[in-house]
C-alpha cells in the first residue's frame, strides 16, 4: 500500500515540467518537497489531482496499486487523495456545512446518507481545534475569507474527509506565525500509520512544525537529492545552487 509516481512526466503546450519523476510515499510518512522556482513542485500536485492544463506524457501514479491517471478528478478524490490548494478557490452559494457534506456523502455507498447530528459534532470539534467560529459553517466557501481563514479551511477539508495520502502545496504560503502554528496543529492531529503527507514548500519554516520523516530537492522536473530533516535545514542555510552542483558532478 503506498502512493507510487514512476517516471512521470507532464508538460503544458510547449514546455516539458516533470522529467521523469519518481516518489513513494507511505502511509504512516511525511514527505516534503522543497526546490526553487520553476522546479516543478507546484505542477506536480495539480498532475496528481488531474489537473486539465497538464498532460501526462509518460509514466504511472499508482496509489495502493491503482493508476489514479486514468480517473476523473472526483474519482481521485473518493479513491482516498487530497489536495490542500496554495491559492484555494472560492466557490460562492455553497455554504461549507453543504460542501463538507456533499463531499462526505460522495464516498458513502449508493443509498447512504450522512448522520447529521454525527456530522454536525464533528465539523464542530474540529472547527474548534482550528479555533474557527462556528460562523464559517453557514458562509460560502472561502469567499470573503482571509488568507489565513481560506488555509484553516482546507486543513478543516483534510480533517472531515480523512484521506489516505494529503498533498499541502504551499500551506504556509500567506501565513503569519500564529496561523502556521493553528494549521500545522491541524495537520499533526491528522498523522497517522494509515495515512501519507506530501508537504510542498518553498521554507524550511513550515518544517519546524510539520516535522518531515524525508526530504527531497526537486530540480528541472526531477527529484535530484533525498534526506532527513537536516537536508532542510542546510537549504535554508546555503540555498539551492550546491544540490545541483553537487548532481552535476556526481
Amino acid at each position: 500500500m503506498s502512493l507510487e509516481i514512476k517516471n512521470l512526466h507532464a508538460q503544458i503546450p510547449g514546455r516539458e515540467i516533470l522529467k521523469g519523476l519518481n516518489l513513494t510515499i507511505n502511509p504512516g510518512e511525511v514527505h516534503a518537497i522543497m526546490g526553487p522556482n520553476g522546479s516543478g513542485k507546484s505542477t506536480l500536485s495539480k498532475v496528481l489531482c488531474g489537473h486539465e492544463d497538464y498532460e501526462v506524457t509518460s509514466g504511472e501514479v499508482l496509489l495502493d496499486g491503482e493508476n489514479i491517471l486514468e480517473m476523473a478528478v472526483d474519482a481521485r478524490s473518493r479513491a482516498g487523495l487530497f489536495l490542500a490548494f496554495q491559492y484555494p478557490h472560492e466557490i460562492p452559494g455553497v455554504s461549507n456545512a453543504n460542501f463538507l457534506r456533499a463531499a462526505l456523502k460522495a464516498r458513502l455507498p449508493k443509498g447512504e446518507d450522512i448522520d447529521a447530528v454525527k456530522f454536525y459534532k464533528t465539523m464542530y470539534a474540529r472547527m474548534d481545534a482550528l479555533e474557527m467560529d462556528r460562523s464559517f459553517t453557514s458562509r460560502s466557501v472561502n469567499e470573503g475569507f482571509s488568507g489565513g481563514e481560506k488555509k484553516r479551511n482546507e486543513i478543516l477539508q483534510l480533517m472531515m474527509l480523512e484521506p489516505k495520502y494529503a498533498i499541502l502545496d504551499e500551506t504556509d504560503s500567506g501565513l503569519d506565525i500564529d496561523a502556521l502554528k493553528i494549521v500545522s496543529r491541524g495537520v499533526n492531529a491528522m498523522r497517522s500509520e494509515n495515512r501519507g503527507f506530501l508537504v510542498i514548500t518553498h521554507y524550511q519554516r513550515l518544517l519546524n512544525y510539520i516535522q518531515p520523516d524525508i526530504v527531497h530537492v526537486l530540480k528541472d522536473g526531477r527529484i535530484v537529492k533525498t534526506g532527513g530533516k537536516e537536508l532542510s535545514l542546510e537549504l535554508e542555510e546555503r540555498g539551492y545552487d550546491w544540490v545541483t552542483e553537487e548532481a552535476v558532478a556526481a
